[in-house]
């Protein structure tokens, strides 16, 4: 029985456009702005520090590692330091109401489903932990963070190596057969099902590459829970 449910956000609870055109976007527009007023802060300092490590280089000054961050933005890089900062910058932009968190029409009429059932949902995502809870605690659904237990992010491992789904088996107490991951991702779903998870594939639209080889669900409507 499926006591746990993992889901990815992109492709599958969210438009991959909304993030890739709005939010994505939105943290290039105002990176460099963001550097120069908040570098001095211990958050933002450490992640332009983990930037330069990445990088295997010191920057010369903000402009140089908004350069960096601007091409990791372009290359969508799952880069850690990456991540976090354009949290913090969303986190800015829905504190001003000018983003406003996407989900599908079905996300919270299942996610609130499952919770009653009593079932425990987690969120995966290479997004950091502040930038899933700002997406579903401003989201256009309104505030769906009550329905979740816990968030994971690429500080755990990366979403296409089963180490870091083994790592979220642990962390919530189950083993595999209990627990079901969602993604539009067939890489990560072969992840997951080598650490022993159940898997499912959202096939919402026609950027989603099929894997037959796990069940598919149009949305969260076609998903079986056992």
């Amino acid at each position: 029985m499926i006591k746990a449910i993992v889901t990815d956000i992109e492709g599958t609870t969210s438009s991959i456009d909304f993030v890739h055109q709005t939010l994505f976007p939105y943290a290039k527009q105002h990176l460099r702005r963001y550097l120069h007023e908040h570098a001095d802060q211990p958050e933002v300092a450490a992640q332009l520090a983990a930037t330069a490590e990445l990088e295997g280089r010191s920057f010369a000054s903000i402009d140089e590692a908004a350069d960096v961050l601007e091409r990791w933005i372009a290359e969508d890089r799952k880069a850690t330091p990456l991540k976090d900062l354009q949290g913090l910058i969303w986190a800015e932009g829905y504190a001003d109401g000018e983003l406003s968190g996407h989900v599908y029409a079905d996300t919270p009429i299942y996610l609130e489903q499952w919770h009653a059932a009593g079932k425990k949902l987690y969120v995966y995502s290479s997004g950091s932990e502040a930038a899933q809870k700002l997406i579903f605690g401003h989201s256009d659904a309104g505030d769906l963070t009550p329905l979740f237990s816990g968030y994971f992010d690429t500080r755990i491992g990366a979403k296409r190596e089963a180490a870091a789904y083994r790592t979220i088996l642990e962390r919530i107490g189950l083993p595999g057969s209990e627990v079901l991951f969602l993604s539009d991702i067939g890489e990560e779903l072969d992840a997951a099902r080598e650490a022993g998870l159940k898997t499912c594939q959202l096939i919402r639209d026609a950027k989603a590459k099929p894997f037959p080889a796990h069940p598919q669900a149009k949305d969260f409507s076609g998903i079986t829970i056992d």
